[in-house]
């Protein structure tokens, strides 16, 4: 995903705005994969699989948001 990038070479104080639509993202991507596998457009394996890695990119920009979030404050008031 580009956002990932710009989100990684963003300055600091926009990179709120491209973490959040990460997060979206990737939530909207888990969801069109459910769909697709309730669809039968994917084999339970294949769904498996999928879910498996979107469930640990979110885990990953979840811990970033947290990251950030905690962070962001004492960078603005010092």
């Amino acid at each position: 995903m580009q956002i990932t990038l710009t989100a990684r070479y963003t300055k600091r104080e926009d990179k709120l705005l491209f973490l959040n639509e990460l997060s979206r993202q990737l939530y909207n991507l888990k969801n069109f994969v459910t769909l697709l596998w309730e669809a039968k457009g994917i084999d339970a394996s294949k769904y498996g699989q999928l879910s498996q890695k979107l469930a640990i990119a979110g885990r990953m920009c979840g811990k970033w948001l947290q990251l950030f979030k905690k962070e962001a404050p004492a960078t603005r008031t010092g």
